[in-house]
Formats: structure tokens, C-alpha cells, sequence
């Protein structure tokens, strides 16, 4: 695809743009998506929303960690040209970053105003103490020095994301709104173009049609063609 001189007039003239992103930012730097053939869900035998549930974390901390470490741990990865176009136009505080992933790929790339919506891999702690600890660490035992349970601090099934006040204000004052790289299913993160208001445009650039308003409108692209041709 080529971007259009409408498409591109839109990123030259916003200043106030909010991305919400999704697991299609991260698939170019080698992190699976979730659902697809091969992503991170595909085979596994036990329901994945149980695996990386309050429940299991309570009830098989065990499971929940090896299905972590065996699948959901790319540290090696690296920000690609979704993230560094994105990242530019966050330090040029002409963008806000929203994104359900947890691989911390958008702050690599150097982005400022990133809200993990989700948490983060990274953001390791004990479970009652909260007392942080290392990836590395975790990476040796679920277990920290003292012997308490460890965990990350990403949202799993039965918990809401802590920042979503912080997502909706931020969606209130975007001039353009950017969504990539989503099949926009995950509530309450989809919510959040509710909030969005009514005379913001809204792009969606996603390899497949998402669910979203009539007023989304959608380019069905590779967003790293579409980035890579997006000029700054």
C-alpha cells in the first residue's frame, strides 16, 4: 500500500496524537501475537485465561510461570520501525503512546508518555511486600531471597488495568487518534474510543477490519509498510 497525501497531511498537521497499540506492533521484532496460528496461545493445552489468571497465581503459581518464561519472555527483542517512528513523535511531545503490550518495546525505542495499559514483564515484585526485584532473578526461581512469590506486574484475567483514568484523559485531548497493530477485542482497552471526541479523527491500520464505529477510518496494511513510508 502507499499512504495517501490525505493520510500523511493528517500526521503532519496533529499535535496532540494518541496511539493505542496491540501485539501487530511487536510481531515485526520476532514477539508472537496471542491468538494467531504460531502466537503465544496456539497449542497450548490448558485455557491460557486460566494460565495468566489471579486464580493460578494463587492456586498453581508454578504453571503460570513456566507458561510465562516458555513463552511470553523475549528480552533479546528490539524495537522496530513501528516503535521508532512512534518514538519520535513522542519526543517531540506531538504523541501519547497507549499499548496493551508488555514487553516494554515502546520505551526501548526511547518513547516518553507511554502508558502500559497492560503493565509490564518487567515490573517484577513481590507478591505481598511488593519489594522489587530483577528480571534476572526472576528468571532463577519464582521465588525471591526471602522466599516470597514473585510476579510481574501485568494485568492478568481477573484484575482491572490500573491506568485507566490515565488512558481516557489522555484520548480526551488527542487531536488524532491511531490505532495499530489490534483486533481491538480486549475490554476495557477497546472502550476507550468512547472517549474519544466526536470532531477526532480516528485511523485504524491493522492487517484485518477490526470492530470499531463507522466514524474508524480503517487501512487494512502491514504497519511497518505503512511507518516505514510515513514521513516525519
Amino acid at each position: 500500500m502507499r499512504i495517501t497525501a490525505s493520510l500523511q497531511s493528517q500526521f503532519d498537521q496533529a499535535q496532540h496524537i494518541v496511539f493505542l497499540t496491540g501485539a501487530g506492533v511487536s510481531t515485526p521484532s520476532g514477539i508472537p501475537d496471542y491468538r494467531s496460528k504460531g502466537g503465544i496461545y496456539d497449542g497450548v493445552t490448558e485455557r491460557p485465561e486460566y494460565l495468566l489468571s489471579v486464580d493460578a497465581l494463587n492456586k498453581e503459581p508454578e504453571k503460570m510461570y513456566r507458561f510465562m518464561m516458555d513463552n511470553m519472555y523475549f528480552p533479546q527483542a528490539k524495537p522496530n520501525i513501528i516503535h521508532q517512528k512512534m518514538a519520535q513523535l513522542t519526543q517531540a511531545n506531538r504523541a501519547t503512546i497507549i499499548t496493551q503490550n508488555v514487553d516494554q518495546l515502546h520505551e526501548k525505542a526511547g518513547a516518553k508518555n507511554v502508558i502500559d495499559y497492560h503493565g509490564s514483564l518487567y515490573n517484577i515484585y513481590g507478591l505481598h511486600s511488593h519489594r522489587p526485584a530483577s528480571f534476572a532473578q526472576y528468571q532463577k526461581s519464582m521465588y525471591n531471597d526471602q522466599g516470597e512469590l514473585l510476579r510481574p506486574g501485568i494485568t492478568l484475567y481477573g484484575e482491572m488495568p490500573p491506568h485507566t483514568e490515565l488512558a481516557i484523559q489522555a484520548v480526551q485531548q488527542a487531536d488524532f487518534v491511531v490505532i495499530v497493530g489490534t483486533s481491538f477485542v480486549v475490554y476495557p482497552f477497546a472502550s476507550l474510543l468512547q472517549f474519544v471526541p466526536a470532531q477526532v479523527p480516528i485511523l485504524s491500520i491493522n492487517l484485518e477490519t477490526i470492530p470499531a464505529p463507522a466514524r474508524v477510518e480503517q487501512v487494512i496494511a502491514d504497519a511497518s509498510d505503512f511507518f516505514t513510508q510515513l514521513k516525519l
